[in-house]
């Protein structure tokens, strides 16, 4: 489920729909969570599946920690990727705000920790644009999204949260032990779909 403060535009013709901010959405705010109305398309489910299908569910899908497409049932599948996203993926299913996004901005994330199942061609328009996307910048850049979504949680019980209500029971509970002792941290490196997961890391 995206943020309410948010509406979907269209970006340009060649990026096409994308999401925006209506309203000033403060670093620390959950812009998306993972809620039980996403559809969950497993790989057997997806193999299946007629090709002209499994393109649509590779566009508007990302790829879970179980290899499990999920395809958002509300604007969420628009939001695009930045190499220099205003927001991130967290290890606690949902992405957050790493720094104030202004009323009309473009929520953008970082598709990296995705799991692509091939690589993508970026065309992102930021200085730091990396060209592009695959499965393997988990290895590369993950110590640094961890870094960003640690910084953004240190606000979390300072701003609005209208999605919380929403989080998975368990994860808020990890949530909130973390945010209490700043121990067993939930690494955004839990997300990659290998047997070579690290689900918890300690905070260093």
């Amino acid at each position: 489920m995206i943020h309410p403060d948010t509406e979907l535009r269209k970006v340009n013709e060649i990026i096409g729909y994308g999401v925006f901010a209506t309203q000033p959405i403060a670093a620390g705010s959950i812009v998306y969570v993972k809620d039980p109305l996403e559809i969950e398309i497993g790989p057997d489910q997806f193999a299946r599946m007629d090709p002209a299908y499994q393109a649509v569910v590779n566009w508007f899908s990302y790829i879970d920690e179980r290899g499990v497409r999920i395809v958002s049932w509300d604007i969420a599948k628009y939001v695009n990727h930045c190499c220099d996203p205003n927001s991130i993926s967290t290890g606690y299913g949902f992405e957050i705000a790493i720094r104030d996004i202004a009323a009309g901005e473009q929520i953008t994330d970082e598709y990296g920790m995705f799991n692509l199942p091939m690589p993508l061609d970026c065309c992102c328009g930021s200085p730091n644009c990396r060209g592009r996307i695959t499965g393997e910048d988990f290895n590369t850049y993950g110590r640094d999204w961890d870094r960003q979504a640690r910084a953004a949680l240190r606000s979390f019980a300072q701003v609005a949260q209208p999605l919380v209500k929403f989080m998975d029971t368990q994860m808020y509970q990890d949530l909130m032990k973390y945010l209490n002792t700043r121990r067993s941290y939930r690494s955004i490196l839990s997300l990659q779909a290998t047997a070579q997961q690290t689900p918890l890391e300690k905070v260093y």
